[in-house]
């Protein structure tokens, strides 16, 4: 009998029968929770599943000094009404400390429509900026240098066009493509899975995906080709094991794609960059990050056969969970940013956006997103947690949550592939049934008062008052669609719709999209004309109905 096993026999027996345990304790991915780990409940010898940060498996992170080198990049995710209004918040956002900038696009841009489209009525500057030609493109940089900032772009159906516009746009602030830093999300398999935001159906979505991918990897080396995303799929409702198994798998299939299309592994996966949601749990969140670090790790070793060890490196992005954030007493969603940005940070992310406290009512006002900044500096600067790589590491919970969120997060991707892997998974709906399940049920935890949800299923006061909210001005659209009638009227109309049609034309082939919408943008066709060549060629998806 192990020492642990007496324990429980003996004292822990006899404090149970004095009085039962709070209630049946349970992981967030649905396994439950032992009340004591102990050195028999991890996995593995300390070489082989921890190592030293900056070694294969990974586990302890990516950088060899981590923080100690440089803080993660504080990067908050913002873009509201016009090109002219978020380029004055990203100024702000710099002024104050921000270190890298991260755009919301409204969600015509983001399904590809130019802003005077019949379909994006009510829609234009609502939830991001609208950005129709390469135009708003500059207007969105005035005065801020493309080759001195790093730009994450939460783009995905038309990845490839808002890419060619900020290329392009750079081009006229005299910067080179190889001197750009930053993202593109690029991840389609997420927006049928769980997000929404497509265009085309899967095929010629991965082709455009993977013609990204080969035009960067000559052109700007610099640039991170894709962000594979859980985020979407955690706020829709899947566990912390499912967001690391889904977001995995649609990492396989990003490489299997590319692999098709002729590119050696080496050559494009170091330029891999994922994207996950930070949660309340802390401590489930931080293995999490471990667990998926040392299972790509893994996968892009001994699956893909990666000779390279940044190809074998997960480096990600993470933003502090929006399904989280509760619109009944706002400002109790400060304390969760701060919990959930402690998790990200003492999981090892290479960069954060911290929510606002106001983002269940609202856009965030300048004050709410200066409060979300301040976490991160505080955590950075005040807490201490940033002076130690991987400060948790040793515990043996941590260590043994880690192992039990990788096996099953293995499970699934085992799954997965006997469906064919994630396109496959996708278009059945599996990942969208695992997904909706898991949302159900949580829902029910809620409901039921099992799961405690401050301020909203219990400790409620009387509705107070809120604060002043931000909103975008009705006159927005006007004044966006008069702009894009300028650009229409000034530019050389003859010349763009020679490059549509050549578009159109090599769409028609194998050929690498990514020269032939870089004229396009250069000579300011829009969004929309680019998205409808592309249209008549790959057609439009229609969504699997999932029950």
């Amino acid at each position: 009998m192990s020492n642990k096993q007496k324990w429980i026999e003996t004292t822990l027996a006899k404090a149970l029968e004095r009085g039962k345990e709070r209630k049946e304790f349970k992981s967030t991915s649905g396994f439950p929770l032992d009340r004591l780990a102990t050195p028999e409940d991890v996995r593995g010898d300390y070489e082989s599943t921890l190592g030293y940060p900056g070694q294969y498996p990974f586990t302890r992170g990516v950088q060899p000094t981590m923080y100690r080198g440089r803080l993660w990049t504080m990067r908050q995710y913002a873009g509201f009404a016009t090109a002219e209004e978020s380029n004055q918040r990203y100024k702000y956002l710099l002024s104050q400390g921000q270190t890298g900038l991260s755009i919301a696009f409204d969600l015509p841009t983001q399904i590809g429509y130019d802003s005077d489209d019949p379909v994006a009525t009510g829609e234009i500057g609502r939830v991001g900026v609208a950005i129709d030609s390469m135009k708003d493109m500059e207007i969105l940089f005035d005065g801020i240098p493309m080759d001195k900032v790093s730009t994450s772009m939460t783009i995905n159906a038309p990845a490839v066009v808002l890419l060619a516009f900020y290329i392009a746009a750079a081009e006229k602030q005299g910067v080179s493509p190889d001197k750009l830093n930053g993202t593109t999300q690029n991840d389609i398999l997420k927006e049928y899975a769980a997000r929404g935001t497509y265009i085309f159906p899967p095929a010629p979505s991965m082709r455009l995906v993977t013609n990204l991918f080969g035009y960067c990897s000559v052109n700007t080396p610099k640039w991170n080709t894709i962000s594979i995303s859980g985020y979407h799929m955690r706020e829709a409702g899947c566990t912390a094991a499912q967001e690391i198994a889904f977001t995995l798998a649609d990492g396989i299939a990003y490489v299997e794609a590319a692999l098709s299309a002729g590119m050696d592994v080496d050559a494009f996966a170091g330029r891999l960059a994922f994207f996950f949601a930070s949660h309340n749990n802390l401590l489930e969140e931080v293995a999490k990050f471990r667990a998926a670090r040392r299972l790509w790790a893994k996968i892009m070793k001994e699956r893909f056969h990666a000779k390279n060890e940044r190809s074998m490196m997960l480096r990600f992005h993470t933003q502090t969970a929006g399904c989280t954030l509760t619109a009944q007493q706002p400002d109790n969603n400060i304390v969760r940013v701060a919990v959930q940005s402690l998790a990200a940070v003492m999981g090892g992310t290479q960069s954060l956006h911290t929510n606002s406290k106001d983002e269940a009512l609202a856009l965030p006002t300048e004050e709410s997103v200066r409060i979300a900044l301040r976490t991160q500096q505080i955590i950075g600067y005040e807490s201490g947690v940033a002076d130690s790589i991987d400060p948790l590491a040793g515990s043996y919970y941590v260590e043994s949550l880690t192992d039990t969120l990788q096996a099953k997060a293995e499970e699934y991707i085992a799954r997965i592939d006997d469906l064919g892997g994630a396109t496959k998974a996708v278009e059945t709906g599996f990942i969208q049934r695992e997904i909706t399940e898991s949302a159900y049920e949580y829902q029910k935890t809620v409901e039921t008062k099992e799961q405690i949800v401050v301020g909203q299923n219990e400790f409620i006061v009387e509705k107070v008052p809120v604060g002043k909210l931000l909103k975008i001005d009705p006159a927005t659209a006007e004044y966006q669609i008069k702009k894009l009638t300028d650009v229409r009227r000034n530019r050389n109309q003859e010349l763009v719709q020679e490059k549509l049609a050549a578009l159109r034309a090599a769409a028609e082939t194998d050929a690498n999209l990514m020269p032939y919408i870089l004229d396009c943008a250069r000579l300011y066709a829009t969004e929309g004309e680019i998205c409808n060549e592309l249209r008549a060629v790959f057609g439009e998806y229609r969504a699997t109905e999932v029950l």
